[in-house]
């Protein structure tokens, strides 16, 4: 977490020990901190000062270029001082492509917001059949929300199609964003009804609608990923087989088709 003081102030501080005391004193003086005499010679103590200023910028540039703090800026609302205030406690972590997130059996402690790669989540039948419910890839949120909203085990797993990186949320920088950022409580309720919202929507294509209606709704959702997922699992996607997913496919090429002049002169 960042130091609570501004480089105005770092005028008026004595060091010792790596700690950074507040004082009124000049800083050529010397002065009683917790009853003891501390007295720093003016090169190391300006040394301590750029030092720390130089980690406290390094820090505050890290956050401030990565993805998450973007999205928070740029789509949630939050002004700096309010991401900085609640996102000092966030963990990242790297999941090698394969690799699982989350196992059905396990407990979801967190949300996960996708930085760079590409995730999905799926269940087992039975028969052991996988079915995809649904993918993440940058800028996208993921999560088991029966498991970390109500501490059920989970029954479905979240694995990376990608070498991915992710930004680990727990239910407390929620509620300290809820609590810090108006901006952010209006943009987090509107996140979660827009999710019931696609989640039904996805339910009435796979109970009435077309294997092409589905596809087509499936290019609208995740536009970037026909290249970057596999067939069969975007076919598992869309609860149909690989068979009919090629058949779409090549069905939509040929009504798009559309000879040029020269072909038909």
């Amino acid at each position: 977490m960042l130091p609570a003081f501004t480089e105005g102030e770092v005028e008026f501080l004595i060091i010792e020990n790596g700690l950074v005391f507040p004082t009124s004193e000049n800083k050529k003086s010397a002065t009683s901190i917790f009853g003891k005499e501390v007295a720093l010679c003016e090169e190391y103590r300006n040394f301590k000062i750029q030092e720390i200023l130089g980690n406290m910028i390094s820090e505050k540039s890290q956050l401030e270029s990565a993805p998450f703090y973007t999205y928070l800026k740029k789509t949630a609302g939050m002004s700096d001082d309010e991401i900085l205030r609640v996102s000092a406690d966030l963990k990242r972590s790297k999941i090698e492509k394969s690799n699982l997130l989350l196992a059905k059996g396990a407990i979801c402690n967190y949300s996960f917001f996708v930085e760079k790669g590409l995730l999905r989540s799926y269940t087992l039948d039975e028969s052991g059949k996988e079915h995809v419910m649904q993918f993440a890839p940058e800028n996208w949120f993921i999560v088991d929300r029966s498991s970390v909203y109500f501490n059920d085990v989970s029954e479905s797993y979240i694995e990376a199609i990608e070498d991915t990186e992710v930004v680990l949320i727990g239910e407390d920088f929620f509620n300290k964003a809820n609590e810090t950022s108006p901006a952010f409580r209006k943009f987090n309720d509107k996140l979660l009804h827009n999710h019931i919202r696609h989640m039904q929507k996805r339910l009435n294509l796979l109970l009435g609608a077309t294997a092409e209606v589905r596809y087509l709704s499936f290019i609208e959702m995740y536009p970037d990923l026909l290249l970057r997922v596999p067939q069969w699992m975007i076919a598992s996607y869309l609860g149909i087989t690989p068979e009919s997913l090629s058949r779409v496919r090549k069905e939509l090429a040929q009504k798009n088709f559309r000879p040029s002049s020269g072909y038909l002169s």
